[in-house]
């Protein structure tokens, strides 16, 4: 079993995955980043380093994006089974992500304004 990078991680690309990842499994597209299933040892680190929770475990993965386990792996499995993603960059995107409109991330997005009580 593997973790999956789905929808949320659109427009984003933290890196914060990456730089954890013992085994140098995630690779950078133009718009997210991918996680390679055949050299992701499941350890789990990318899921609690992501920001916008967009790592699942392959078997928590949400039915609406059950799709991106196929994505991330037709997306990585052309680049080989060695490993070194910290060094791939690949200029474009699964054809599915390139396809989506431009995503407003949680991050861009303004914090609940706090209301005051008359200055008591």
């Amino acid at each position: 079993m593997h973790y999956v990078v789905a929808e949320p991680c659109v427009d984003c690309k933290d890196q914060a995955c990456v730089q954890v990842c013992p085994v140098d499994c995630i690779y950078e597209g133009d718009r997210m980043v991918y996680i390679h299933p055949d050299q992701c040892v499941a350890c789990g680190a990318c899921e609690w380093a992501c920001p916008v929770e967009a790592i699942f475990h392959e078997d928590a993965l949400p039915t609406k994006w059950s799709h991106y386990a196929d994505l991330n792996a037709e997306f990585t499995r052309p680049l080989g089974t060695r490993g070194g993603a910290s060094q791939a960059r690949v200029s474009e995107d699964h054809p599915l992500v390139r396809s989506l409109p431009a995503q407003v991330q949680r991050t861009q997005l303004e914090p609940p304004h706090q209301l005051t009580n008359g200055g008591s």
